[in-house]
């Protein structure tokens, strides 16, 4: 009898641990489902290593609880908590004007309030005409583009409120997905920019010809102009003195696809013409491009951001109007950098001689000349413009003028002064500047730190 009593006790203690294991183990799982799903942010440690990703281990802590009185905000957005686009959603605080009038343009709309919420609806945008592929909001705004001269209808005009576009811009027929680089430095599709007028032209140092369906970018002509020009000046060193360059009517871009071989990062910039796309061209080949012109307005860089400005057949004449827009080049070459001008024939005396004589109102020294090749180069400080006469022209910009005002910003006729100090040409050569910023940037950014200072 009492060997069965304690046979009982045991399987009696056996089943309550095994009970209270349960409990435990049910009650842990609760407990790591509803309380540790936000994992709190932890201090990273900045020295990047790499390792194997499948060994990594991923610590999860409880997020504290919010403190007491704190306003939740509500979730606003198209987005639905499990991530799924939504149909109906809150907007929050909005403008009712705005509301009204892309409702009132879209004739299957329709608005409703539920509780004390208005909820709006919208239905697709409608697809532009096939002949509006290449329509840039901007620059293809006719009705303003109108009221000005030649030197205006370059820039930006943008479309006034209520006159925005409505409908989006078509891809073109039988759009591909783009070939990436770099075989797209030698070959795009032809159905992603079909414009056929480009073929067999030649385009700046590359011919562009067309083989079944695609352009074929000829450059060996372009690797043995950026030859010719190290030849010219060897100190011009691509890739490491000069690290950041400008192409100025980029034609097909070959000059930037091609810099990029010489480790130099090339920003192409041209007008849009009527009949031409060279920045589509640019950008299909996969070289940072942008639509840009040189007509009343400084360009949208800040002074001193390029190490080289290359102008070849650019379509610019850069001696009109006192050398106003050779001065706005000026703004943005970097001191010591170099200026690259290629004219069409070698035989264009005139615009030469007028070229080389604004040159050296601007203290550019004239590095080296060959065949249609000229290259100048910047003065590293003011004392050149100094000590000129002081009735000479162009004048030097008055003190309080600032060469990084740019947006909107009109041309000057004045010479934008350089950093004092040595500032503005002590740049450390690729690739020791991508952690040593020039002594101008660090001045810049401790002036902004100092006065961020003051207001706290």
């Amino acid at each position: 009898m009492k060997g069965i009593f304690a046979s009982l006790i045991t399987t009696t203690s056996t089943f309550i641990k095994i009970t209270a294991f349960s409990v435990v183990s049910f009650s842990m799982f609760f407990l790591f489902k509803h309380l540790l799903i936000y994992p709190i942010a932890t201090t990273q440690n900045h020295n990047l290593s790499f390792y194997n990703s499948t060994n990594a281990i991923t610590h999860l802590a409880a997020a504290p609880p919010p403190p007491q009185g704190l306003v939740v905000v509500e979730r606003t957005g198209i987005i639905n908590e499990m991530g799924i686009m939504t149909d109906d959603f809150i907007v929050g605080e909005f403008d009712e004007g705005l509301i009204q009038s892309v409702v009132e343009n879209v004739n299957t709309s329709y608005e409703k309030k539920v509780g004390e919420r208005k909820v709006v609806k919208l239905e697709k945008f409608r697809v532009c005409d096939e002949s509006m592929r290449d329509y840039i909001p901007c620059l293809d705004n006719v009705e303003a583009i109108s009221r000005f001269n030649s030197s205006e209808k370059g820039e930006r005009h943008c479309p006034e409120n209520g006159n925005g576009l409505d409908c989006l811009v078509p891809r073109p027929k039988g759009y591909k997905l783009h070939i990436p680089w770099p075989k797209s430095r030698d070959e795009v599709w032809f159905d992603n920019m079909p414009h056929t007028r480009l073929t067999g032209h030649k385009k700046g140092q590359s011919l562009v010809l067309r083989k079944d369906d695609k352009f074929i970018f000829q450059g060996g002509t372009t690797k043995e102009y950026l030859d010719q020009i190290s030849k010219m000046i060897p100190e011009i060193a691509f890739g490491q003195h000069t690290r950041v360059a400008l192409d100025i009517g980029c034609g097909d871009a070959s000059f930037g696809a091609y810099m990029m071989d010489q480790n130099v990062t090339t920003l192409s910039i041209s007008q849009k013409y009527v009949h031409d796309n060279d920045i589509q061209f640019a950008l299909e080949r996969g070289v940072p491009a942008m639509v840009a012109a040189f007509g009343t307005r400084r360009l949208p860089y800040p002074s001193q951001a390029f190490d080289l400005i290359h102008c070849s057949k650019c379509r610019i004449n850069w001696t009109r109007d006192d050398g106003i827009l050779l001065l706005e080049a000026n703004r943005i070459l970097r001191a010591g950098g170099y200026f690259v001008w290629a004219v069409a024939q070698p035989d264009e005396d005139n615009i030469v001689e007028e070229m080389e004589d604004l040159t050296s109102h601007l203290c550019w020294e004239l590095i080296n000349k060959e065949e249609n090749i000229t290259i100048w180069q910047k003065h590293i400080n003011n004392t050149c413009y100094l000590n000129r006469d002081p009735n000479a022209h162009p004048s030097l910009c008055a003190t309080d003028d600032n060469p990084e005002n740019i947006w909107y910003a009109n041309l000057t006729t004045c010479i934008s002064r350089l950093p004092e100090n040595g500032y503005g040409a002590n740049v450390t050569d690729w690739p020791a500047r991508l952690h040593s910023p020039p002594d101008r940037l660090f001045k810049n950014c401790t002036k902004q730190i100092q006065n961020i200072g003051m207001i706290l």
